[in-house]
């Protein structure tokens, strides 16, 4: 069994809703000729090609706080979430689970439709990105959205976001050559995990479960410069007076920086790299790495990503228990997918 934890959905509802709501219609045009992002049928008959394959759905791009204001929100995500309930009810076998969305520009509702969602209707954890309309996640006014997952013991799927706005260089008004994306989401993503780590999200919350989109990013390949380059945090220009203390705190622990990187999760959604995986599982460990495939933004409309990065990892000499891992044992173990609705989550 291969359970996909990382693939994008439109419930119809949401998506007519929200093609209406966003005003940037550039931001959608492309979701409009993917009919496996809205399309449950013609998703279903894509799946049966690949036997015993299951999807754990997330909602696709744009950010809900991204489509509307805080005042508007937290409707958009009460439709998407009971979309995606009502699919996965009507298709268990093929969605054994689904991730629900949050409005994040708006807390209080967030928490809300948290406490909705998971303890009334099943989500098995929610979806958020690299940044709330360009704040920082480690902004305190988010903290109480981690401490509740945390309590949940769920985790959180965490998605890059970066528009073509934030220019390549200061001197210009717009990314170009879709630079904001490709070298610009992994960029999104490890600057995200670095806040987390130096704001000592782990420390406050030691089981907080975080999975990575795309493999941790940059992190994996940067290893020796994450590790032996952040230990020396403090000792650079720009250094705030804290940061050297951060480091001392660290030690007191007896970790470095690295460690706390590697207590992130990480889906295996890097279009089928054989390096960038077998880079990615080192870095993180079997234990840490889940079964992930962006499906449906290949350039087939669904199919090649799950095709490539299954046998990607069928070639990578992994044993049988790394390969159980990967493909189903982190997922049903995280996500609880063997205790039903409501046993499925433990208040700490």
């Amino acid at each position: 069994m291969k359970v996909d934890i990382f693939p994008h959905i439109f419930p119809r509802a949401y998506f007519d809703k929200m093609v209406e709501t966003v005003t940037n219609k550039d931001a959608v045009r492309r979701w409009t000729n993917i009919p496996i992002l809205f399309d449950l049928d013609a998703r279903l008959r894509m799946m049966e090609g690949f036997g015993e394959y299951q999807q754990i759905l997330t909602l696709s791009m744009p950010a809900i706080e991204y489509v509307a204001p805080a005042t508007k929100s937290p409707e958009l995500a009460r439709l998407a979430n009971d979309g995606m309930a009502e699919i996965c009810a009507k298709h268990p076998k093929q969605f054994p689970g689904w991730v629900a969305s949050v409005p994040m520009n708006n807390v209080q509702a967030t928490l809300d439709e948290i406490k909705r969602t998971v303890e009334t209707m099943g989500a098995r954890g929610i979806q958020i990105f690299t940044n709330v309309n360009g704040r920082p996640l480690d902004d305190p006014e988010f903290a109480p959205i981690f401490e509740m997952m945390h309590s949940y013991d769920l985790p959180i799927w965490m998605h890059p976001t970066r528009p073509a706005k934030f220019a390549d260089y200061p001197t210009e008004n717009q990314s170009k050559f879709d630079i904001w994306w490709v070298f610009g989401w992994p960029y999104e993503t490890s600057a995200a995990m670095a806040r987390m780590v130096f704001s000592g999200f782990f420390d406050k919350w030691p089981d907080l479960k975080i999975i990575t989109h795309h493999l941790g990013a940059m992190v994996p390949f940067l290893e020796a410069r994450v590790g032996l380059g952040l230990d020396q945090l403090g000792s650079r220009e720009a250094a705030e007076p804290h940061y050297k203390q951060i480091i001392t705190d660290m030690k007191a622990k007896n970790r470095r920086p690295v460690d706390y990187f590697k207590m992130f999760f990480a889906d295996t959604a890097i279009n089928g790299s054989k390096s960038g995986t077998q880079c990615g599982i080192d870095f993180f460990g079997c234990e840490h790495v889940l079964f992930g495939t962006d499906c449906p933004f290949d350039p087939e409309g669904g199919p090649l990503f799950i095709r490539e990065i299954i046998k990607t990892l069928d070639e990578l000499g992994l044993d049988a228990d790394q390969r159980k891992m990967i493909y189903s044992g982190n997922a049903e173990k995280l996500l609880r997918l063997s205790a039903p609705n409501g046993q499925h989550y433990k208040k700490k």
